[in-house]
């Protein structure tokens, strides 16, 4: 994974210890627990052509989980976005307000994030409804953790842990609940799509995993609509007492598929290899998006902003597909604060063209166990017209019990 993602999957985030079973209708909701998370965010963009933006936004999710009953609970969770002045950003187009200036994808917005059903019977466990969803180091399958309001997926999902070592996760996905809300043009896709994944992490060398992601969406997504197979192959080995050899490998081909009127086919791949000790980690890495038919591989439902650069330049492949050769830093620093930071260099996958470098740097602390606080910061230097200049800058605190 190439950032800290700060997100949690289904219920993990509601229920950080578990619930005491209950006997009764009644019993579950007594013994149930409210959750509360309220994120504030300070984000500042400079970009060329555009306008400076500044967005200071507040997050308020509050949720209430079930106790389990004959192992079904049940989780609501509603959410709220509110800006200090809406109109100091453009809110990817929503607010007349905010043209020209740069977009900080943090609509105003109310909403229910989550509302679902689990049941757990033995090591199987199925999930109804509104839910997130994180598959992997959320390359093709992520809530988009970064943003104010989260990805969701209105679908049906099952996971199976029964076989020793392994994993096996099938979701079928009706809805798409994108970080833009309802009110945008691409808020929302209606979806006919089947998730595939299963990992096995029962070699001393590492985790393999293997999955097929069949994705059909409608109508204004259509053209995202895509068929994409893959294998990834991730571990450690221990160098001595102080430092270990971390690797990670990962190749994929993709097809258009279901409502894409596209015709292409190309391919991903990932390495990484790096060295890491209890002080941090020192990794590099080249990742590949594959282009075909001036058509660049599409990752539409991954965490974006974990890859390629917080900037966020590449959240849709160009057109000659993408080269990324990063740097990736880690450290554990006095005072408890944690670094992250990365050096990218950019390239077209079909040309080799140069397109642009970038550094990012994240400096984060955690405050007891309630109160998190971080500093973050990317620049994106161009090195094609067909680029902008992007510096961002972002301040935040968040609470969550």
């Amino acid at each position: 994974m190439k950032t800290t993602l700060l997100s949690c999957s289904a219920l993990a985030c509601a229920t950080a210890l578990p619930l005491p079973a209950a006997d009764t209708l009644t019993d579950a909701f007594a013994k149930g627990q409210v959750t509360l998370t309220l994120r504030l965010r300070y984000e500042n963009v400079q970009q060329t052509a555009l306008r400076d933006a500044t967005a200071l936004t507040l997050r308020t999710r509050l949720g209430f989980i079930t106790a389990p009953l004959n192992g079904w609970s049940a989780l609501l969770e509603a959410e709220n976005i509110t800006a200090v002045d809406g109109d100091s950003y453009s809110q990817a187009g929503l607010n007349p307000g905010g043209a020209g200036r740069a977009v900080i994808a943090d609509p105003e917005s109310t909403e229910i994030n989550q509302a679902l059903l689990r049941g757990v019977l033995g090591k199987t466990t199925l999930t109804l409804g509104r839910q997130r969803l994180v598959l992997d180091n959320a390359r093709f399958v992520g809530d988009v953790g970064w943003r104010q309001n989260m990805q969701t997926f209105d679908a049906v999902s099952l996971t199976d842990k029964s076989l020793e070592a392994t994993t096996l996760t099938y979701a079928y996905l009706d809805r798409i609940n994108r970080v833009f809300g309802d009110h945008h043009a691409q808020g929302y896709w209606q979806s006919n799509s089947h998730l595939f994944n299963a990992s096995y992490a029962g070699y001393a060398a590492g985790t393999l995993t293997g999955y097929a992601y069949l994705l059909d969406f409608k109508k204004a997504a259509a053209a995202q609509s895509c068929a994409t197979y893959g294998a990834s192959f991730a571990g450690t080995a221990k160098l001595n007492e102080s430092y270990k050899f971390a690797y990670r490998a990962e190749f994929a081909h993709q097809t258009d598929y279901g409502s894409s009127t596209l015709n292409y086919a190309t391919s991903y791949y990932d390495l990484e290899a790096g060295l890491t000790a209890k002080q941090g980690s020192l990794t590099l890495g080249r990742e590949v998006l594959g282009s075909d038919h001036n058509v660049g591989f599409k990752t539409p439902l991954a965490t974006l902003h974990a890859f390629n650069g917080w900037a966020d330049l590449f959240l849709a492949t160009p057109a000659a597909g993408l080269r990324d050769t990063y740097v990736k830093a880690t450290a554990s620093l006095p005072a408890a604060v944690s670094l992250v930071a990365f050096e990218h260099w950019y390239e077209a996958a079909t040309t080799g063209a140069r397109l642009g470098s970038e550094f990012n740097l994240q400096l984060s602390r955690k405050f007891g166990q309630s109160v998190t606080g971080l500093v973050k910061y990317a620049s994106f230097r161009r090195d094609s017209a067909l680029f902008p200049n992007v510096q961002k800058i972002w301040a935040q605190v968040e609470f969550a019990r």
